[in-house]
């Protein structure tokens, strides 16, 4: 949700076709919240809300910290309320606060995520990242690896979870830049399972 990406995390497009592209990211800092609203759209906004407060010091140093993008929603199945799905916001941290992220006030259920290195099928798409928008985004990237050869490399761990990586403000109309990302197994690649459970 930002304009200007500033920070972004360290990225190699290891494969590319046409409609995806597999890229490995490195290991990382992002901090996260938890949302268990019912729709992609709420969870987001609820999440990202939090995160806001957190880069305009609510947390216990009072720093405020740069914007950085992608917003990355992950859709997690089964990890809400009565094994609905569940949502997890994150931010990435700025490189300055990678070795020692700021600690979040309590009240804003925040705290920082380890992100492993692990390569990710994405998929990119303009417009505004909307509920049904998501999912069809996110059927259309299963619909292309399925046809591919990574066909068997899409994690059995991840149970169709995904995540929506956002980088623009809610306030800019054209040219938006959106990607839904699936988790991929590829030890090949320098890829280590990782478990989308775990955000």
């Amino acid at each position: 949700m930002v304009a200007g990406a500033i920070d972004s995390p360290q990225l190699t497009v290891v494969h590319s076709e046409s409609d995806f592209e597999i890229r490995l990211y490195r290991s990382s800092v992002w901090m996260s919240a938890p949302a268990l609203d019912i729709s992609f759209e709420k969870a987001t906004w609820n999440g990202f809300h939090r995160l806001f407060q957190f880069i305009q010091g609510a947390n216990l140093n009072f720093s405020r910290i740069p914007m950085t993008a992608p917003i990355l929603t992950t859709m997690v199945p089964g990890a809400g309320p009565l094994q609905s799905q569940g949502y997890y916001v994150s931010l990435y941290l700025p490189v300055k606060f990678q070795a020692t992220p700021p600690l979040p006030l309590p009240e804003l259920n925040i705290k920082p995520y380890e992100f492993s290195s692990h390569c990710v099928a994405v998929r990119k798409f303009s417009g505004f990242a909307k509920d049904d928008r998501v999912v069809k985004e996110a059927e259309k990237l299963a619909t292309s690896l399925s046809r591919s050869p990574w066909a068997d490399s899409i994690s059995s761990k991840s149970q169709g979870a995904y995540s929506i990586a956002q980088y623009n403000t809610p306030f800019r109309i054209a040219k938006r830049k959106n990607e839904v990302w699936v988790d991929i197994d590829a030890p090949e690649l320098g890829c280590k399972l990782v478990d989308v459970a775990a955000y």
